[in-house]
């Protein structure tokens, strides 16, 4: 039996930049535990004990009126053993595996604004997906250090719709409302954001020559979530198009994603069954079960090697093998070797 792996399977680069940052300041705090009494986060205990901060800190915050800990061994000479805590704003991505290994070595999740307005100290990591605004003023309120992990193509999106809806134009956004990063994306707007599902939500929309003039304009701007179906999205400038829209697309599916679906399609048309790995709330995932299910109706999604069943009685002979953008690559070559040797 042949098996073969996609090559784009696996941790994007963004979701591999945010991981390395998250375990990278975990690892520090837990080599550096040493804080002094009433010492605000992000200052240095002493001239001879001084704190390496990591360089991906955009910006320590520190208390209005906050005295200066650099000659604190006369103010303090008592050194506490305490850590600051690191916290991700949301699961810093969509992996259970992931946020699994991370929790283990003390990183904690904040579930909402709500949890994030009782903290008082500590570091909070942006989660890939990107946040919106409002969050990152309230981190700077509450005196927290701050580390953006925000994926830099969400990052290019949120400009984008921070701007255009700042100049008064249309902006349609293609993805799922429910979405971490649609959410994120939103709360950069400086006006209305419509958020386009699927090409049946878009032929819900008014026609053009509905609207009313001087009032709504035809003219919109069109995005998309980094993730987000490419053949969605070109049937949905279609319908836009035939609904007498005029359409200034800007195609912000990141091209790893362009590449993973490209790939997942090709070899799911050459393989008997197919195994799509990653997480059960991974967006990018699922979408890629869909794509390689209408190539390989013998398609599987999975989350761990525990998850594969494959009926004894079928006859396959080629296997294709893909992952999602959040899955790592221990569970992939889990997976891989089982099949290998199993099959």
């Amino acid at each position: 039996m042949k098996v073969e792996l996609a090559k784009t399977a696996g941790f994007c680069f963004g979701v591999q930049r945010a991981v390395d940052m998250v375990l990278r300041i975990a690892e520090e705090e837990a080599a550096e535990p040493l804080k002094e009494p009433n010492c605000p986060a992000g200052y240095s205990q002493s001239q001879n004990s001084e704190r390496s901060k990591p360089t991906l800190i955009k910006e320590p915050i520190f208390p209005a009126g906050s005295p200066s800990c650099q000659n604190s061994e006369q103010q303090n000479p008592t050194l506490l053993k305490e850590r600051r805590t690191v916290y991700t704003f949301g699961p810093v991505v969509h992996n259970e595996s992931v946020i699994r290994k991370l929790s283990e070595k003390g990183v904690k999740v904040i579930g909402s604004e709500e949890e994030l307005d009782s903290l008082r100290e500590g570091i909070v990591v942006i989660r890939a997906h990107g946040v919106p605004e409002r969050v990152y003023q309230k981190i700077r309120d509450r005196g927290l250090v701050l580390l953006d992990a925000t994926c830099p193509f969400v990052q290019k999106i949120q400009r984008i719709v921070r701007e255009r809806t700042g100049r008064g134009e249309k902006v349609f956004l293609a993805g799922s409302v429910s979405h971490p990063e649609v959410q994120g994306i939103i709360g950069w707007a400086r006006g209305d954001v419509t958020v386009i599902s699927d090409p049946e939500n878009a032929k819900s929309l008014p026609d053009a020559g509905d609207l009313v003039p001087g009032e709504q304009s035809r003219d919109v701007v069109l995005l998309a979530q980094t993730t987000f179906n490419a053949d969605n999205f070109k049937q949905i400038i279609a319908i836009l198009e035939k609904k007498g829209y005029h359409v200034h697309v800007i195609n912000t599916i990141c091209s790893a994603t362009l590449e993973r679906q490209a790939e997942a399609e090709i070899l799911a048309g050459r393989s008997d069954a197919m195994l799509v790995i990653g997480g059960s709330s991974s967006s990018n995932t699922k979408k890629l079960f869909e794509i390689c299910k209408a190539k390989c109706q013998n398609t599987q999604l999975i989350q761990t090697v525990k998850d594969l069943k494959f009926n004894s009685d079928e006859a396959i002979r080629n296997v294709g093998i893909t992952a999602g953008a959040s899955t790592p690559k221990e569970i992939i070559e889990e997976v891989l070797t089982y099949v290998r040797t199993k099959f």
